[in-house]
C-alpha cells in the first residue's frame, strides 16, 4: 500500500486534496514554532514535512489537471514564504530560485526525467530497466547515436494517445 488515493479516472483529485490539507495542517504547525527556529533548522523541517509530501510518488501525477498542479504549487509557495518570512505580495519565482526549489510542475518532469536517466545507466531496478526500448534504426539516419526510445503503441486509443 502506497498510501495514494486512486479515483476510477486518474485524475487524482482525491489525492492531491489530502496532499493538500495535510501540507496546509503542517505549515499552520510549523508556522507556530518558526519564531524558535534558525533559518537553516526551518529549512529542515520544512523539507520534512511538506516538501516530501509533495515529492512522494510525484511522478504519478504526470498528465494531472493544471488546476490540481496550481494546488500543489500552493503549498510550495506557501512554504517558501514562510521560510524566508516575506510577505505573500512579493512575487514568488525570485523567491523560489533563491531557494532553488523547481515549481511542482518541473519537480514532476524531474522525477520522471531521474527515473529514465537511472533505468537508462542501469542505477533503476530491473524493472523499470526493462520498461524502456531504445530507439535502433535499421539503416543509418540522422536519428543515430541519439539515444532515442521506442514509445511502446497502446491497445485503446484514448486520452493522450
Amino acid at each position: 500500500n502506497l498510501r495514494v488515493v486512486f479515483d476510477s479516472c486518474l485524475s487524482f483529485n482525491a489525492q492531491v486534496t489530502k496532499v493538500v490539507q495535510t501540507c496546509f495542517l503542517q505549515l499552520r504547525l510549523i508556522s507556530k514554532v518558526r519564531p524558535f527556529l534558525s533559518f537553516s533548522a526551518l529549512e529542515k523541517v520544512i523539507h520534512a514535512f511538506i516538501t516530501s509530501r509533495l515529492d512522494y510518488c510525484n511522478a504519478l501525477y504526470s498528465g494531472i489537471s493544471k488546476g490540481n498542479i496550481n494546488r500543489l504549487q500552493l503549498i510550495q509557495n506557501a512554504a517558501a514564504w514562510l521560510l524566508t518570512r516575506s510577505r505573500k505580495s512579493n512575487h514568488i519565482t525570485p523567491i523560489l530560485a533563491g531557494l532553488h526549489w523547481l515549481p511542482a510542475c518541473f519537480r514532476i518532469d524531474f522525477k520522471i526525467l531521474l527515473l529514465v536517466y537511472k533505468a537508462l545507466h542501469n542505477q533503476a531496478p530491473i524493472y523499470i530497466c526493462d520498461l524502456l526500448t531504445p530507439y535502433e534504426p535499421d539503416c543509418c539516419l540522422r536519428t543515430f547515436g541519439r539515444n532515442l526510445l521506442i514509445v511502446p503503441e497502446s491497445r485503446l486509443v484514448t486520452e493522450g494517445d
